[in-house]
């Protein structure tokens, strides 16, 4: 358990080095970067062998008793997470040591780049819903300045927008953090859950769930809070779009919101119901938003809103195959999102353009990203056998058996409308008579290639996490939201 504040020392300690003297020593802010992202995730797969021998491990910081003290909590959906984010995180710091030479300063990038990932991996990690707060104010600062990096026009209105539209959904958290906090007296979440479950929840506290909602759904970019997802993702260097699809609006919108909701407030009909229709109206909004772009990124963005639906969908459905669904979903969507962003960076790279007007026939002079570019946009699109279809697969099955029938209906139509999309990104990028502007391009430097390549080879095997023996890494997880409000006990019961 001694190993859980690592998850924030290492990054926090890697952004002062490399703010400290990575404009003094050449290559010294993508080495200490790297070096940083790959122990972070060597302590992530780590993570797993302790859950599955522990189950739960409480890290009491300096000492001091929860609820008194600040505590950091490993289990089952810490773990899951705390994979998603450091895998793809690793494979984008790779990536970004050819990428990101044509921007000036790289080193500023790597010491936002590092916060940005000490503050979603402290909100995984912590156990105090005020300290949720504050890594999530952490993270979100600094994407708001990574959205911003390249300094242009068009970047510095999509960080500003984010950034009113983040301050709104943090208004919205800490108000309801502070009424809970007034209502129960406590700001640790297993404690809080315990106070509730003896005092019972009044108007107050479903004042509070609305906010919570509210703030979340705005990080998470769910219909109708998404304003700010399609200007902020498309402005950002094509690392940064990677992890903020990927991962960041998983961890500051999903994985709170899944944690506060199943197990310290608790889950409800209503809620079940809203996060549905939520869930729904986001897959539809999100798919024809994407049909209609011309820019790849923009594309990807909105799709990201749409998959993003099917997995607050499969929460609602709430039954154990559909929250498994979902959750599988959030780490296929974070591997073939990831890939997705860094192939549009790679064009970009050597094309200098997005517009898929622009381009065409490009297998011929760029086949990795063309061909991992195939593999993530099938994937997403749920073609089978790749990961994207056995989450889908779970999910409609799922809502079938809980009698959503419409909604598994729309859910398939929806993936077809997917495929639809991306199979124009493939036709208009990849495929037809070659432009002759790029008839002397190649592809980028050899991390971006690595980068993509194993990104791609994951998609094709997710599907492996079905089988018995690496079943437990999704079903871990899955039974940390099952166990509701029982959190508290196995917290409290950890601790003793």
């Amino acid at each position: 358990m001694k190993m859980l504040p690592f998850f924030v020392i290492i990054p926090l300690g890697t952004a002062f080095l490399v703010s400290l003297f990575g404009k003094k020593i050449r290559n010294f802010a993508d080495i200490v970067a790297n070096l940083g992202t790959l122990c972070l995730l060597l302590l992530s797969l780590y993570s797993i062998q302790l859950v599955n021998a522990h189950k739960v491990l409480v890290y009491k910081v300096g000492g001091w008793l929860p609820p008194i003290g600040i505590c950091m909590v490993l289990d089952g959906l810490t773990s899951f997470m705390l994979v998603t984010v450091n895998l793809v995180s690793f494979l984008v710091t790779i990536y970004s040591i050819g990428y990101m030479e044509k921007y000036t300063d790289k080193y500023r990038f790597y010491t936002l780049f590092m916060l940005l990932l000490s503050g979603m991996n402290g909100i995984i990690i912590t156990g105090d819903l005020f300290n949720l707060f504050v890594f999530l104010e952490i993270a979100s600062i600094a994407s708001y300045a990574l959205v911003a990096f390249g300094t242009e026009a068009e970047e510095l209105e999509a960080s500003f927008k984010y950034a009113v539209m983040g301050s709104v959904a943090s208004s919205f958290i800490l108000l309801a953090i502070a009424l809970l906090y007034s209502y129960t007296s406590t700001l640790n979440m297993a404690d809080i859950s315990l106070v509730l479950s003896q005092k019972g929840s009044g108007v107050l506290v479903n004042f509070v769930a609305v906010l919570f909602l509210a703030g979340f759904g705005l990080k998470a970019a769910l219909v109708p809070f998404h304003a700010w997802l399609p200007d902020a993702h498309p402005s950002a260097p094509a690392p940064i779009s990677a992890m903020l699809s990927g991962v960041f609006i998983k961890v500051l919108g999903v994985y709170a919101l899944c944690r506060v909701f199943f197990n310290i407030l608790g889950v409800s009909d209503k809620i079940f119901f809203i996060l549905v229709i939520l869930g729904v109206i986001s897959m539809c909004v999100g798919a024809f938003l994407a049909i209609a772009q011309r820019d790849i990124k923009r594309m990807f963005a909105y799709s990201s809103i749409s998959q993003i639906g099917y997995i607050i969908f499969a929460l609602g459905i709430g039954t154990p195959l559909a929250i498994l669904g979902g959750l599988f979903h959030l780490f296929n969507h974070a591997l073939f999102k990831s890939l997705l962003f860094l192939n549009s960076g790679s064009i970009e790279y050597s094309t200098g353009t997005r517009d898929l007007k622009r381009l065409g026939g490009l297998n011929r002079q760029l086949p990795i990203t063309g061909y991992t570019s195939l593999l993530g946009s099938m994937s997403i699109s749920g073609v089978p056998p790749l990961g994207g279809f056995w989450s889908k697969l779970i999910i409609i099955i799922a809502a079938l058996q809980a009698g959503y029938f419409v909604s598994a209906t729309v859910a398939i139509l929806v993936s077809i409308l997917t495929l639809a999309y991306y199979l124009k990104f493939q036709s208009y990028a990849f495929f037809g008579k070659l432009n002759e502007a790029w008839l002397k391009i190649k592809e980028g430097p050899g991390t971006m290639r690595f980068s993509m390549i194993v990104l791609a080879v994951i998609c094709v095997s997710t599907g492996l996490l079905l089988i018995p023996i690496l079943r437990p890494f999704l079903q871990s997880a899955v039974n940390v939201l099952l166990l509701g409000n029982g959190y508290k006990d196995v917290v409290f019961g950890a601790i003793r």
